[in-house]
């Protein structure tokens, strides 16, 4: 045998799979364990969706990769309903959840900017930004965030920029919450003549301020990324979509039908309905700030930690020292499973993520067994 064989590429372990260990524990409680450590949403979607799901008879045939006229006109009028701007049909497509789009995106762009091979991204964030790299062959180069949240812009090199294919920002930020300044990223980007990409999938659930999309800053040299997931309830759809600058979405539209990329039919008639209903999402924002409230305060009063609540998305994110000891304490006491801040970037270590997705008698649960009732009183 040819020991001299350099080794293959071998994946890592998926970070949620390294939490099996503490399951165990909520298990051997009553009610089971309470899991809070991925962002799943728990909470039924409007019925006008499941009744569309399922008379849309578009099963037959193959669906438009770039996604249908009606669920692109969906998403253009969203869009304008929600930010006040106006992107053409033709700058606007599907993807199939936002995840493969993301963990696809920087070995396309490789193949269009052969001399750029590094991808900057959030040095705490949601894991494929850099696996994506690392799947492209890529430099994957995390950037620094700022005192006040976002990306510390000024900390990227001279060199980092010149062998940049593209920037990630990412706001509502997961797991921190933090909102960025998107309109520095665009500027950012256009003088560097780097493509920037807006991970927006928590928009709807923006609580310091109003929703914001780097769309607003003109849509050259960017382009948003967008989801049904979180903000209706229908991750298991995997429906997504993309737009922005017109010569960056058509070149990825087309390499993206070359390889077969397409939301199925029916997920995609879902949707369409899913994005003209916004009654559904106002709802599921009172639902999420509440949750969010009473996990913060049971934490708080069983931690000692002051744990804040974030300026957007659905998670806690809080400084606990060691995030692996606190996650499995927590496991022990209150059988629920919560995120290590780790699997986010070596930033966050001592951190932990908490995802507010289980039902309120669920979360209530996790407070009686630690001692605390909804309204942090022991």
């Amino acid at each position: 045998m040819n020991t001299n064989v350099p080794a293959g590429f071998v994946p890592p372990p998926y970070p949620y799979d390294r939490l099996d260990r503490f399951k165990p524990f909520g298990d051997a409680l009553e009610g089971g364990i309470v899991d809070l450590s991925i962002g799943t949403p728990c909470d039924p979607p409007p019925q006008a969706v499941i009744d569309a799901l399922a008379s849309s008879n578009s099963e037959r045939g193959y669906p438009p990769s770039i996604g249908t006229d009606p669920l692109r006109k969906s998403i253009a009028a969203w869009m304008n309903r929600r930010f006040g701007i106006e992107v053409p049909l033709g700058q606007i497509a599907a993807c199939i959840g936002t995840k493969e789009f993301v963990g696809t995106l920087p070995q396309w762009l490789r193949l269009r900017s052969p001399a750029r091979d590094t991808v900057l991204y959030p040095a705490v964030a949601y894991p494929t930004y850099e696996m994506g790299a690392i799947l492209a062959g890529c430099r994957a180069v995390p950037v620094p965030p700022a005192p006040g949240g976002g990306l510390d812009l000024s900390a990227i090199s001279d060199d980092d920029a010149r062998r940049a294919l593209l920037l990630w920002v990412n706001s509502p930020s997961n797991p921190t919450g933090a909102l960025d300044d998107l309109g520095a990223a665009a500027a950012w980007g256009r003088s560097h003549g780097v493509p920037v990409f807006s991970d927006e999938c928590y928009v709807e659930f923006t609580w310091d301020g109003r929703g914001r999309t780097i769309l607003e800053h003109g849509l050259e040299g960017v382009v948003a990324v967008h989801s049904v997931s979180k903000r209706s309830n229908l991750a298991g759809l995997r429906v997504g979509f993309y737009a922005g600058d017109a010569e960056i979405v058509n070149y990825l539209k087309e390499v993206r039908k070359h390889v077969g990329m397409m939301v199925p039919g029916p997920a995609q008639a879902a949707a369409a309905v899913a994005l003209a209903d916004d009654v559904h999402v106002v709802a599921q924002r009172d639902i999420y700030l509440r949750r969010l409230d009473v996990m913060a305060r049971i934490l708080s009063r069983w931690s000692g930690i002051d744990i804040a609540l974030p300026a957007g998305g659905f998670y806690l994110w809080f400084d606990a020292q060691d995030g692996w000891a606190f996650a499995e304490r927590l496991a022990r006491e209150g059988g629920a499973l919560v995120s290590p801040g780790d699997f986010y970037g070596a930033g966050g270590a001592q951190n932990v993520r908490v995802a507010v997705v289980q039902p309120d008698n669920r979360i209530a649960l996790v407070g009686t067994r630690l001692g605390v009732g909804p309204q942090g009183d022991r």
